[in-house]
């Protein structure tokens, strides 16, 4: 996959570091890679709840439905075909409810599965960032000790010297949350 060339700024304007401009432009290729790689499927269900999603779509309900009831009332002179209570136009209104809610829920879907990707993209680069800051935290403080550097007493430093476990800090913050959910539970029992 290429990344689309962008044409450099225009005097006057702010220039980005080069390092930021290929990643907005990798972003960009991968979003749009994504956006071709979908199904038609995805295409329809994405159109239909994009449609669905706009004030037309209410605009064109309000139209249908003062037509409908208009064209039923049997004061325009025609013969109404669905009378009051309107059976039909609430039959075909839920069977448009029941497909409206399918094609939102497979949009929501493939959203949800690029949020996840994202996310675990999101963590692999923080896991990563983590394993390369200790790491440089444990070469600086080699170095401190090479050259002969009295090493900042602080414990906090050494602490983050310390590789860290993504299950270890998983962990910690469940029993965290365990802890305060138990201690919401007493407060409303007192209470």
């Amino acid at each position: 996959m290429r990344a689309r060339r962008v044409d450099p700024p225009r005097r006057g304007e702010a220039a980005l570091a080069r390092v930021i401009d290929r990643n907005i432009q990798t972003l960009t290729a991968l979003r749009q890679q994504i956006s071709d790689d979908r199904g038609s499927q995805d295409r329809i269900a994405d159109g239909i709840t994009r449609f669905s999603g706009r004030m037309a779509f209410i605009y064109f309900h309000v139209a249908w439905f003062g037509a409908w009831i208009a064209l039923n009332t049997g004061r325009i002179g025609l013969t109404p075909f669905d009378p009051f209570p309107y059976g039909l136009l609430t039959m075909l209104v839920s069977l448009e409810a029941i497909f409206l809610s399918a094609f939102v829920l497979i949009s929501q879907n493939r959203i949800a599965a690029e949020s996840e990707r994202r996310a675990d993209l999101d963590l692999h680069i923080g896991l990563l960032t983590e394993h390369e800051l200790t790491r440089a935290l444990t070469m600086l403080d080699a170095i401190h000790q090479k050259l002969g550097i009295e090493a900042d007493p602080d414990h906090e430093l050494a602490e983050l010297e310390q590789e860290t476990r993504p299950e270890d800090v998983l962990a910690e913050i469940e029993r965290i949350q365990r802890k305060v959910r138990e201690m919401s539970a007493v407060s409303e029992a007192s209470a």
